[in-house]
């Protein structure tokens, strides 16, 4: 099979005075693992059904391999949907279910029966073509509902939050397999979820949406380490946001006054030119800060580093790290921090809450996010 690219131009979608989907424009590669992420109501499922033809856009093209199908029927479409409740027949076993499709066009017994088999192999059910959807467990629906969506061939599949139905292992699991599967057969996904780690584990690009806007197209590495926003940024994992007032431009490095931990560093952005003055804000991952009982040594540290002390207020302990929310001396600002547990310890975590804390991250570490005044 060969994946279509799409393309997005201009694409409005109004409901009354609602704007759902708001002047956007995408451009998704043929073969690519696209996400569109977003919370609820971002617009994300909107794009979706007008991409499956089952909503139409207000205004704007929505293009397949440069063929405008905007008023193209949803059958006629070379486009499939895997949906979010499965959608599967009841009253069908799971070979019916997969070639019900194939039925639809009238297809040659032979051949229903040879694709059938080699759908059901792909998404591993051979065996199992005599039992019903009752009978499945959640994951293999899932992979049912993926083998009739394939089975027409389509050029681009459509994924429609498929996987929150789900318990966490499961679905774990089903992302390796919706991965292993595309990488197979090599069409065009376009997955929607507002689970951002979903999102980062299989995309080769994600669009992180808000208020029908995508704020931001970048691969998954990209979206996490350098977010276009504080929307992103706090979106995307979790992260320590807060502002300053720049002092001082070096080169690449910003030095700013913080109400939060007083004088910081961060590194200049390529994309953002502070000057002297502006309000910037900066984000920090929990990962990225470092958190000891004892004064880090000097050696561990230089003049680019910020260092910072506090009060453990809140520990949670989940195996192999334990979340800490640092209360910062002198301004009470809440700093999340992650402490890795990388040696063995048959006394619990060497951190525990009320602990006096010393932490620390680095320039490189930091990151703006977007100039708040200037």
């Amino acid at each position: 099979m060969k994946g279509s690219a799409v393309r997005i131009e201009n694409v409005t979608k109004t409901y009354g005075d609602f704007c759902a989907v708001d002047n956007l424009n995408l451009e998704i590669k043929s073969g690519e693992f696209f996400s569109l992420l977003g919370p609820s109501g971002c617009g994300k499922t909107t794009l979706l059904r007008m991409l499956a033809g089952f909503v139409t856009p207000t205004s704007g093209a929505i293009y397949l391999d440069n063929k405008n199908i905007v008023d193209v029927p949803p059958n006629q479409r070379h486009v499939n949907t895997v949906f979010q409740n499965y959608a599967l027949f009841p009253h069908l076993n799971i070979y019916d279910n997969v070639a019900f499709p194939l039925r639809i066009r009238k297809e040659d017994k032979k051949v229903i029966d040879r694709k059938v088999q080699e759908y059901l192999n792909l998404v591993q059910l051979t065996g199992k073509e005599s039992r019903f959807p009752s009978e499945l467990s959640g994951g293999q629906k899932q992979r049912v509902a993926i083998a009739r969506a394939l089975i027409n061939e389509p050029s681009v599949l459509l994924l429609d939050e498929p996987l929150s139905a789900l318990d966490a292992k499961l679905r774990e699991h089903m992302l390796l397999e919706l991965d292993a599967i595309h990488d197979r057969i090599g069409i065009t996904f376009i997955f929607v979820t507002h689970d951002q780690e979903e999102a980062l584990s299989v995309s080769d690009r994600v669009a992180v949406m808000n208020k029908g806007h995508a704020l931001q197209v970048a691969p998954p590495f990209e979206i996490y380490e350098s977010p276009a926003d504080a929307f992103v940024a706090d979106f995307i994992g979790e992260t320590n946001l807060f502002e300053g007032k720049v002092t001082r431009v070096d080169g690449e490095w910003v030095e700013a006054e913080t109400q939060a931990f007083g004088p910081v560093k961060v590194t200049a952005d390529d994309d953002i030119y502070p000057k002297v003055g502006d309000v910037i804000l900066m984000t920090v991952r929990p990962e990225k800060v470092r958190i000891t009982l004892a004064p880090p040594p000097q050696e561990k540290y230089d003049n680019k580093h910020n260092l910072v002390q506090g009060q453990v207020k809140e520990l949670i302990y989940v195996g192999f790290q334990s979340k800490c929310s640092i209360k910062v001396d002198g301004s009470g600002f809440i700093m999340h921090a992650v402490k890795p547990h990388i040696k063995y310890s048959d006394e619990g975590p060497e951190i525990d809450w009320d602990d006096r804390v010393h932490f620390w991250w680095h320039a490189n570490d930091a990151y703006i996010v977007e100039i708040v005044e200037g």
